[in-house]
């Protein structure tokens, strides 16, 4: 068979019934349809069985192309939105769900409110959302995806249908179905044709019935290099010298959301290597990276930050990566880690870089164990990309010309998205990330140890010629990769 053209959204809809029937669809795939032929993608001699008996009740030929499975399954990925369908809803739901359940095939299941649900997720993931807000309204239900961290109305339902989807969700991720009155958190497992997603499921009860939110989490997702980041040449060449240090901390601050995770896994996959021991501590593990050794927070067995940084240090350790900073107890065994020759990457919330310092001051941490530990503070947030496909150029309002003019900036015109269906019409697609950078140097060493206020840090790194997040954001406006308001708003959070 010569080259075909995929006319997926063509495809007759007695075939995508006759083809939804089977169970296992991992090895074939129809692509086209004449009068006479259904043509399939095909990964081995099952999937020619299957196209051919498909063909067959279609009263067509089977004409079929062999491609490696991986291939397959994203191709399925990427046209899954032909199972989209509009459901009527008749409930009668009391269907369980296997491990590593796979979304593509459970689309056609027979009960309304499965197709719904598994239609709701796969949208998601199709999206690239974060989140799935599920939430009664007064006279309806209301479907949100966090996009780009962004909430989004996606879809409205019927108020009547709330207990029955929540219900559904419940029995996914194994939660009690029949408790109502106070929250609950579950998990569930899918497959979506090469993705794996791992479904963190909250629900609380409100006045409005239970509110339920699903955090998605792909552990099948590539992880960024450090080149992905948006860093500039002069901030990589800082940090990724910084990371050949034998020993030190490397913290990553920013509030809930703003990829302090995703920076640290950046990080490791710079440096990683053979000859390098890298363990992690993490609640949850967010990447499944092969190669090193990550362990998740289990208060109940025993298993906390402080105790496994403990515990890493007689694994012969040469990074460790602690997710995140909450307490005296694990900033002092974080800090004991670095000072007997490892290097330790980890988090803490706060707004900015220098604020981390007077943070751990306020930990009771002794200031010469921060001053001989600390290496670099990096701030961050994430700021959302502007739509390539409608991006325009325009002039800076007023409002926001006086913005930037009390901090000295002069911009007349800037680029920013009107809103098209590859961005539903939000005008940004993508996010990336703006920093500041607080290296730790002998003049700061000497302000630490005088127990200093986040005010007087911020004075100090000033003077050094610091670049915080805002002027960051204003070299991404001025090449056209944000907006004013993005920049604005995201450095002014927390």
């Amino acid at each position: 068979m010569n080259r075909i053209i995929p006319e997926i959204d063509k495809l007759p809809s007695e075939i995508l019934h006759l083809y939804k029937k089977y169970m296992d669809r991992s090895d074939f795939f129809p692509i086209q349809a004449d009068e006479g032929n259904i043509y399939f993608l095909v990964s081995d001699n099952e999937g020619v069985r299957k196209a051919t008996l498909l063909a067959l009740r279609a009263n067509r030929k089977a004409t079929c192309r062999f491609i490696d499975r991986e291939t397959l399954l994203k191709t399925a990925e990427d046209f899954s939105y032909i199972f989209d369908e509009d459901i009527e809803m008749e409930i009668d739901d009391s269907i369980s769900i296997p491990e590593n359940y796979d979304i593509l095939q459970g689309i056609s299941e027979d009960a309304p409110v499965v197709r719904l649900v598994n239609q709701l997720i796969m949208n998601a993931i199709r999206s690239e959302a974060s989140d799935i807000h599920i939430e009664g309204r007064e006279k309806n239900l209301i479907v949100r995806y966090r996009i780009d961290g962004r909430l989004k109305t996606v879809k409205t339902l019927e108020r009547g249908l709330q207990d029955f989807i929540v219900a559904r969700i419940k029995v996914m991720a194994n939660m009690d179905v029949a408790e109502t009155r106070r929250p609950q958190d579950g998990r569930i497992n899918i497959q979506f044709g090469t993705k794996t997603i791992d479904i963190r499921v909250s629900t609380i009860p409100t006045s409005s019935g239970e509110k339920v939110v699903l955090r998605l989490l792909q552990r099948s997702e590539t992880i960024l290099n450090l080149s992905s980041l948006g860093l500039d040449p002069e901030r990589m060449g800082i940090l990724k010298r910084l990371l050949r240090s034998p020993n030190g901390i490397i913290l990553v601050t920013g509030p809930t959301g703003s990829g302090k995770t995703t920076t640290l896994y950046a990080c490791i996959h710079d440096i990683r290597d053979e000859s390098i021991n890298i363990v992690t501590i993490e609640d949850p593990v967010e990447y499944r990276v092969d190669g090193i050794a990550q362990v998740q927070v289990n208060p109940a067995t025993g298993v906390t930050f402080a105790r496994s940084i403990r515990t890493f240090l007689r694994q012969d350790p040469d990074i460790i990566l602690v997710g995140e900073i909450r307490d005296e107890e694990t900033a002092e065994a974080a800090i004991q880690a670095s000072l007997t020759g490892h290097l330790v990457l980890t988090t803490l919330h706060t707004s900015d870089a220098p604020t981390a310092v007077a943070r751990l001051v306020d930990m009771n941490i002794e200031p010469f164990l921060i001053s001989s530990s600390l290496l670099l503070v990096i701030g961050q947030r994430l700021v959302r990309k502007i739509c390539n496909n409608c991006k325009e150029e325009v002039t800076l309002e007023d409002e926001l010309q006086y913005i930037f003019e009390q901090r000295g900036i002069k911009i007349d015109r800037y680029s920013r998205g009107k809103g098209c269906e590859e961005c539903l019409n939000t005008g940004y697609r993508g996010r990336t990330g703006i920093f500041e950078f607080l290296l730790i140097d002998d003049d700061l060493r000497k302000l630490i140890m005088k127990k200093p206020s986040s005010t007087q840090i911020k004075l100090l790194a000033r003077q050094k010629k610091m670049k915080d997040m805002f002027a960051h954001g204003i070299e991404l406006v001025r090449k056209g990769i944000t907006t004013p308001e993005e920049v604005i708003t995201a450095t002014t959070q927390g």
